[in-house]
């Protein structure tokens, strides 16, 4: 893992006199487990088929690393780890409609897959995980949900997984920030769950619309029960555990 510190972060500034109340989580490893969304190849490689819009961001925040800075830690401190993955099969392809992010995704084969069962050149492939994070989601312990299909968690398992396991805290982080980030972030607030996204841990789209990571950060300081930077996610998680 590289040392992320001094990586180049987006423009944005919190305020010097901020008008939203101070508001924060505290972690309880009994209560609380480390989400990631989509820690996959065509997120978070540059040989994946959106690195063209996304890569600026992810290297500016470092969100290769930082994420697995979060897995290490939290495989150090026994901190629950839950994957929310994003795939397509075939069938996926017969929907009638689409937003235009959907659209995209379908058009450029991001997260396709053969079949549910099949593995077939999966291996390396875009819906596969970051190589360097396979040691920490293979490892046996961490829970892979189901897909999610569009966006948040509402069409996957996590709330159960989460709910079964009596976790009632969250700390988010993962691809990309204004869509499945966002998405599950809004999805487990109205579920009841206190969350706290790592800000460093994911990142955005840039297009001719506007930056998709800059737009995340503001409604993530609205509505999160807290909003880190991934040095402190890690420093919270392990005194948690001392």
């Amino acid at each position: 893992m590289k040392d992320t510190k001094s990586a180049a972060r987006p423009e944005y500034q919190d305020p010097a006199e901020p008008g939203l109340p101070s508001v924060d989580m505290e972690i309880d490893l009994a209560r609380t487990a480390l989400v990631v969304t989509d820690p996959q190849i065509d997120f978070l490689s540059e040989t994946g088929v959106t690195w063209g819009v996304v890569g600026e961001s992810v290297t500016e925040n470092g969100t290769v690393d930082n994420i697995e800075r979060l897995f290490a830690a939290a495989k150090e401190a026994g901190l629950p780890v839950f994957i929310s993955p994003h795939y397509y099969y075939p069938h996926d392809h017969g929907w009638k409609f689409e937003g235009a992010l959907e659209k995209t995704m379908h058009d450029i084969g991001m997260f396709d897959r053969k079949d549910p069962l099949d593995l077939t050149d999966f291996e390396g492939s875009g819906p596969d995980w970051m190589p360097q994070y396979k040691k920490y989601i293979q490892d046996g312990e961490t829970v892979v949900c189901s897909p999610h299909k569009v966006y948040s968690p509402a069409q996957n398992d996590l709330n159960l997984q989460l709910r079964k396991r009596g976790i009632d805290k969250v700390i988010l982080a993962g691809m990309s920030a204004n869509l499945c980030t966002q998405a599950h972030l809004y999805e487990l607030l109205e579920l009841g769950y206190e969350v706290a996204v790592v800000r460093d841990a994911t990142a955005g789209a840039k297009v001719p619309e506007g930056d998709g990571y800059l737009a995340a950060i503001i409604n993530f300081r609205f509505v999160a029960n807290g909003l880190w930077w991934t040095e402190d996610a890690v420093r919270r998680i392990k005194a948690a555990a001392s």
